[in-house]
């Protein structure tokens, strides 16, 4: 099994889509409904800190097990 490093920088919806190999909708989806990684703002574009979303995968693996 391959694993995907993430990226050193902030992470844009699209970056994360594709890490996570979901549609682009589904991370604003999350977002409208705090279920996703956390995320923030840098003016009017949103950022996802590579951090942030290894904690909440991790979480949603833990809740799977």
């Amino acid at each position: 099994m391959s694993v995907r490093r993430l990226p050193e920088r902030y992470l844009t919806p699209v970056d994360l889509a594709d890490l996570l190999g979901v549609p682009v909708e589904t991370v604003y989806q999350w977002r409208r409904k705090h279920v996703g990684p956390r995320g923030f703002r840098v003016g009017r574009h949103l950022r996802y800190d590579p951090e942030d979303v290894r904690a909440w995968v991790a979480g949603q693996m833990e809740e799977a097990a």
